[in-house]
């Protein structure tokens, strides 16, 4: 009998699900809707059934236990707190819903968190005790890891660092604050990044034809190449926020090093070049040159279900 990680992605619209083994490799993915407008007890039965289904079809393999990583998910508490995404509650008790339906034994955490323990055991932190991991996508997530452990905090939220502040009276977050790491370093801060530009400057750019819309990171990272300088400029402008936000990171947990994950990292060096100039520009001295900046290993794959199928390895094994 092959053991098995359940491991399941809750996103705002979807929820991934997928059998993974203690090698990483996926024997089985699938998804269901989040039921995001609905009650947390409808989607758990809703969870039930679909795996009930895909279970049946896998006769020769043992559940070691479930994985989950969710928006705002309490490692301690099993809860899920105040997701803006979604809509089941502001305080939900889920690992506690999760049991009145389920034997397995399941492990919670926040989807960041989750990522940084799927690249440690499946991707390219392997071996290593001591890094960052930073997700960036409609928003930047991050966790953190320091002597082979995810940094949970006396209360399973620390190490936001998209909540960090990168300008005290600067653009409105969907946290309520201003002037948050996020607003400036996603996607959605690369697109507000070269609105603003267009509207300051004169600069010629085909770019100036798509709406804000239809504009995503793939179209900007085609232009940026093609030599558009306001595509060009508006990487640099990002790279440089995040470059100079990592060398703080740097100072708190001396990683070996920080893995970048997310659609926006597929820009390739039109982000890591700026951002690793800056970085360096912003470390003390002693600690130039002693930090790798590297896309993770798992962009290639389903990096959210081998994130929340390694809760396993590392709770139950």
């Amino acid at each position: 009998m092959k053991e098995i990680a359940i491991g399941i992605d809750i996103g705002g619209t979807n929820t991934n699900i997928g059998l993974v083994d203690r090698e990483g490799d996926i024997l089985h993915q699938d998804s269901i809707s989040t039921m995001a407008d609905g009650n947390v007890n409808d989607f758990i039965k809703f969870l039930k059934e679909k795996l009930t289904v895909i279970l049946s079809s896998h006769s020769d393999i043992t559940i070691k236990g479930v994985g989950i990583g969710a928006p705002n998910a309490n490692y301690y508490k099993g809860t899920i707190e105040y997701a803006s995404n979604i809509r089941w509650g502001e305080y939900i008790h889920f690992k506690e819903a999760f049991a009145q339906q389920f034997d397995y034994p399941m492990v919670l955490t926040n989807d960041a968190k989750a990522a940084a323990l799927g690249e440690m055991v499946y991707g390219n932190a392997r071996g290593m005790s001591d890094f960052v991991l930073i997700t960036l996508g409609t928003g930047l997530g991050s966790g953190i890891v320091v002597n082979g452990k995810v940094v949970y905090g006396q209360d399973g939220f620390a190490g936001e660092l998209g909540h960090v502040n990168v300008k005290p009276d600067g653009r409105l977050c969907g946290c309520g604050r201003r002037g948050c790491l996020e607003t400036y370093v996603s996607a959605t801060g690369l697109k507000r990044s070269l609105f603003k530009m267009m509207v300051e400057e004169t600069d010629g750019s085909d770019l100036r034809n798509i709406s804000y819309t239809d504009l995503d990171p793939r179209v900007i990272t085609e232009a940026a190449k093609k030599g558009d300088s306001l595509a060009i400029r508006a990487f640099e402008y990002t790279g440089k926020i995040l470059g100079e936000k990592l060398a703080d990171t740097v100072l708190h947990t001396s990683p070996e090093a920080i893995f970048l994950f997310g659609g926006l990292v597929e820009a390739g060096d039109c982000l890591l070049i700026p951002t690793k100039k800056h970085m360096e520009k912003s470390l003390l001295k002693m600690l130039r040159n002693k930090v790798k900046l590297l896309p993770s290993g798992l962009m290639d794959k389903n990096a959210a279900v081998l994130g929340a199928s390694a809760l396993v390895w590392q709770e139950f094994a």
